[in-house]
């Protein structure tokens, strides 16, 4: 079974969501994760999972989506993390890749998800960009609200610093751009990380795989293509890597079928 854990679902860029779906599990994708960065996106993650079989979903507020952030929508935010098919609170965490960010504000909101998604026992799915330094500071003045595990979603900063996340046990997952040609940084830490710690992505609609590059939306049938490259890199077959990556989502998240 393929998985990818963090991908962007709606009507609006794949018309016929059912469709899709289906074309992902003959295709061996049998199970997606679709992501809430806001609350509406978290309330579609939720009805598109009740809707399909093979879909769960997370709930969460990223970083550059506070602007519709209110006081009271954590509380929101908790009662969909307590749907049975909400398998993680996110994505959430740190951006200050544009000019205009409140970093204070960011650093706050992401500091109360970990505490409520802590208090909920869940995993939390992580944006990091552009705040290297600044995420691994928080994360290891606050490590004991990862004690019930922490994705690094497309994974960007550099090795050196996946080792010093890989010391918080964390899980880092990779997606369409880990093979592209050019990507030599991703390559080398996915070389350097333990298979273990890996899992399989598509940040769709974004982010297509080098076969289809250019192209618009990216959807879940990329995960294969992800696989295969994760397994030349490690020197494994894609079966190989396809059975522990499947090991690692369900260890992580424990909500998943």
């Amino acid at each position: 079974m393929y998985i990818d854990v963090h991908c962007h679902l709606d009507h609006k860029n794949y018309g016929d969501v059912g469709g899709l779906v289906r074309k992902c599990a003959e295709s061996g994708v049998e199970r997606i994760i679709t992501v809430g960065f806001d609350l509406p996106s978290s309330y579609l993650a939720k009805e598109l999972a009740e809707s399909y079989d093979g879909v769960y979903f997370t709930a969460g507020f990223h970083p550059t989506e506070l602007k519709s952030y209110h006081e009271g929508d954590l509380n929101k935010i908790a009662e969909l993390c307590g749907h049975r098919k909400c398998v993680a609170l996110g994505e959430i965490g740190l951006d200050y890749h544009y000019p205009d960010t409140d970093k204070e504000l960011q650093r706050r909101v992401f500091l109360a998800q970990l505490k409520l998604a802590d208090g909920l026992k869940l995993p939390v799915q992580i944006h990091s960009r552009d705040c290297a330094e600044d995420m691994l500071t928080l994360l290891k003045d606050n490590a004991a609200l990862l004690k019930n595990g922490a994705l690094m979603h497309c994974y960007s900063h550099s090795t050196e610093m996946a080792e010093e996340f890989l010391k918080l046990n964390m899980h880092f997952s990779f997606g369409g751009a880990s093979t592209w040609k050019g990507s030599k940084k991703a390559k080398r830490t996915i070389a350097a990380l333990p298979l273990s710690r890996i899992l399989t992505e598509t940040d769709s609609p974004y982010m297509p795989p080098a076969s289809v590059y250019g192209t618009f939306p990216n959807t879940p049938l990329a995960i294969p293509e992800i696989a295969r490259s994760i397994a030349d890199i490690k020197g494994l077959t894609v079966e190989e890597v396809q059975k522990i990556i499947e090991e690692n989502a369900r260890g992580l998240f424990k909500k998943l079928g």
